[in-house]
């Protein structure tokens, strides 16, 4: 029996790195939010007649399956989300899922979207879900699940090592959505002062500067009302601001009479600049995000940093961290390396504290560890990556896992001390104990059926739960009647009981 046990202690260790690991299981909210990200200099009506275009495409396509759609481009008037107009996120109502067609599941639905939506030019999309957007973006500013933060200085430099890590990431198994932040792009107008041309019309920079400042608004002075102010302004005419041929037509005076167009003056042009400038504890960065589909976070994760050490070299200066899901994966592990001892520290001081003996404290602690072993080999089973929601389940285990053994125990003792010998006290105590071992088991794992088989909503969070506790039960209940017992004709020799007498195995 105890090599038995011990083949399975083993097995379960073996099994522990293939289980996989993710921060939760994604939970289907029935709704869907594609983020889109076009060109930075695109216009805010082109924004909105794309944004309608791909509306109406996906009614068309998935009338069954959307219930309605709508699209947010650009920041909003409360402005706790800002956003360039390049940006948009379409918002999808699904309608109840018995009602699909072409899907069986959301996972599916995202797919089919996808693959409609993917052949759009100009365009790319990471897909997520509302709660889980808002979640990701206020805890870690990042909307998918895993996030590669390149941080550096120079931004052509950040942007080609971008380029570089997004090229890898795609060729991870598991990678989706795999969009490298947009921080260049915006053309800006360029207005530089040819000091060779004014001093040749003898006009000061200055004037030329002050009539370049007012395209914007030029401040002139303040009109006053009462105990109100106001600024008083001047702009050069609308026509003259279209673009830069306009611009260029602009006419300023010389000392000598001469109106000279401002083309003749300055060198006038279309320039890139960058369209976001992101920083993080003081340092730029630039994110490139990847959803994960078909495998666990944590060994997704694993991969891409075993990819990006071999194949990137970045400059001095320049370094990568990891964010988004696996970033509150990484908080919670942490959490419950300390909470889960704790627990454990505390069961063994309660048990001392009821039975007064280290050695029957440990005979009843021996339920822990098979419980773990059935808990991790019911995920493995139901294939499931050990998550949070998982390890409060090995939290609660634990504490069902001695009740069994707490009955066991308790009437083993109490045989003994009335004077039965330890075989015998420990093979009737087997017996007349089933029933209330089985009953106490029962109680406990049936009660976690439902939530183990439920398909509803928020299912996927309920399941490992629920699926650690039942699995780890079952093992425990089988250590309690099959191995407890061993435990004791093993190491019963020079018991006491209650009274205090010594009771041996003859």
């Amino acid at each position: 029996m105890l090599f038995t046990v011990l083949v399975l202690l083993t097995g379960t260790a073996l099994i522990v790195p293939r289980l996989g690991s993710e921060f939760i299981p994604r939970f289907k909210e029935m709704s869907i939010v594609i983020n889109t990200i076009r060109l930075a200099s695109v216009s805010l009506d082109e924004s909105l007649r794309y944004g309608t275009q791909i509306e109406r495409l996906l009614l068309a396509k998935f009338p069954e399956e959307i219930k309605r759609v709508w699209t947010r481009t650009g920041t909003a008037e409360v402005a706790t989300d800002p956003m360039g107009l390049e940006l948009s996120d379409i918002f999808i109502a699904l309608t109840p899922q018995n009602q699909w067609k072409k899907a069986k599941t959301q996972d599916e639905l995202v797919n089919a979207i996808s693959a409609v939506l993917k052949d759009m030019p100009g365009m790319r999309m990471v897909f997520t879900q509302p709660i889980e957007m808002r979640v990701n973006e206020m805890i870690a500013g990042i909307r998918s699940d895993v996030g590669v933060k390149l941080f550096g200085d120079d931004f052509a430099t950040l942007k080609k090592k971008a380029g570089e890590i997004e090229d890898l990431i795609k060729a991870v198994p598991g990678a989706a959505d795999v969009t490298a932040e947009q921080v260049t792009g915006l053309p800006i107008l360029q207005i530089e002062v040819d000091r060779t041309a004014i001093s040749r019309y003898g006009i000061a920079a200055e004037d030329v500067l002050n009539v370049i400042e007012s395209l914007g608004t030029y401040q002139i002075g303040q009109v006053r009302e009462g105990e109100r102010h106001f600024d008083l302004a001047v702009r050069i005419d609308d026509r003259y601001r279209s673009n830069a041929e306009q611009i260029g037509k602009i006419l300023i005076a010389a000392p000598g009479g001469e109106r000279i167009p401002l083309k003749q003056l300055c060198r006038i042009q279309i320039a890139e600049s960058p369209s976001t400038i992101n920083r993080e504890w003081a340092r730029r960065r630039i994110v490139i995000q990847t959803n994960v589909r078909g495998r666990d976070v944590g060994s997704f994760v694993a991969e891409v940093k075993k990819t990006l050490d071999a194949k990137v070299q970045l400059p001095v200066g320049y370094y990568v961290t990891y964010g988004g899901q696996f970033e509150h994966f990484k908080r919670a592990r942490q959490r419950l390396a300390v909470v889960i001892p704790v627990a454990l520290v505390f069961i063994f001081i309660l048990l001392y504290l009821t039975y007064g003996r280290i050695i029957d404290v440990l005979r009843i602690f021996t339920g822990v560890p098979l419980a773990t072993v059935g808990g991790i080999m019911a995920l493995w089973l139901r294939d499931m990556p050990f998550s949070i929601s998982a390890g409060v389940g090995f939290v609660a285990v634990s504490g069902v896992s001695v009740l069994g053994d707490m009955v066991m125990v308790s009437y083993v003792r109490q045989l003994i001390a009335g004077g039965m010998p330890l075989l015998e006290a420990i093979s009737h105590a087997a017996e007349t104990r089933l029933r209330p071992v089985l009953m106490t088991s029962l109680v406990a794992s049936l009660g976690f059926l439902p939530m183990a088989l439920n398909t509803g909503v928020g299912a996927e969070i309920q399941k490992p739960l629920a699926t650690v506790v039942i699995g780890g039960i079952i093992t425990s209940t089988v250590a309690t009647l099959m191995v407890l017992p061993v435990l004791y004709v093993l190491f019963g020799s020079g018991m006491h009981g209650k009274d205090g007498e010594e009771s041996g195995v003859e």
